[in-house]
């Protein structure tokens, strides 16, 4: 087994691809799939954690509960001095799981989900009547080919 110091930076990687795969992975099972020791696999735990790369763990749920689950892309377009206060009003709705500045005719994109289309009706028609927001485009995802 090595150091801490002796893990190369793409066993990081390797790391960081296990924790995805699974947050909850004991440090044994880290250190065995890595071919480290534990100590190895804590250190640079804990050295990526006070980098701030890893900021946390999440929970992934399973194929049946996500299936209930009703996903959309939702593009919009922002008045530019309103857009700090855009960003606190998604940022305050659980329904929202992600938020992207981007380039192109659209300043976001906001990923959201909803349990059921009718409670997605009523977000979009929220999302579209806050202050601050001009225009929106939504996407309905049917499926996901691959997530990671």
């Amino acid at each position: 087994m090595h150091g801490s110091d002796d893990m190369p930076k793409n066993t990081d990687q390797e790391l960081i691809a296990l924790l995805r795969e699974n947050a909850r992975a004991s440090t044994a099972e880290l250190a065995r799939r890595l071919g480290v020791s534990r100590s190895t696999v804590q250190s640079r735990i804990e050295r990526l954690e006070s980098r701030g790369v890893i900021t946390g763990y999440g929970v992934r749920l399973a194929p049946d509960y996500e299936k209930g689950l009703v996903r959309a892309h939702v593009l919009l377009t922002v008045t530019p001095k309103q857009s700090d206060k855009v960003v606190r009003d998604l940022r305050a709705r659980t329904a929202v799981r992600a938020l992207h500045s981007v380039s192109g005719s659209f300043d976001m994109i906001v990923v959201v989900e909803s349990p059921s289309i009718s409670d997605l009706d009523a977000l979009l028609d929220d999302i579209g009547a806050m202050d601050g927001v001009e225009r929106t485009l939504s996407s309905i995802i049917l499926s996901t080919r691959i997530e990671r």
